[in-house]
């Protein structure tokens, strides 16, 4: 599975899952941290938790599994580490308050309509 892919599934599984105001952002020709950033946001930390649960359920079916997570002891945010893409889910108070929208706006955002039907 390319980085792409795998980006584009993750879009996927947390669109499915009723995540909010998905982004996608290319950052491999800025940044050596990984390929692309998918960063979603969850209404509360249970939902977060729901959302981290089912990608990593849905990934793993394809046979990938992150090799780090954080934030779980969070009511806030987390993160999932898959290499080549890392999955940042916020809350919405925490998403402003991280501001990585902001942070990485030297990366490429993709337009997501084709991966979101």
């Amino acid at each position: 599975m390319t980085p792409l892919e795998l980006a584009e599934k993750a879009v996927k599984v947390l669109d499915e899952k009723k995540a909010a105001d998905i982004r996608m952002i290319e950052i491999k020709d800025i940044s050596v941290l990984a390929d692309y950033f998918v960063i979603a946001t969850g209404t509360s930390s249970t939902h977060l938790r729901a959302l981290a649960n089912e990608l990593e359920f849905q990934l793993g079916k394809l046979g990938v599994r992150p090799g780090h997570t954080e934030g779980y002891r969070s009511n806030s945010w987390l993160l999932q580490d898959y290499g080549s893409v890392v999955v940042h889910l916020f809350t919405e108070d925490a998403r402003a308050f991280y501001g990585l929208d902001r942070l990485w706006r030297d990366g490429k955002t993709a337009d997501l309509t084709r991966v979101l039907k």
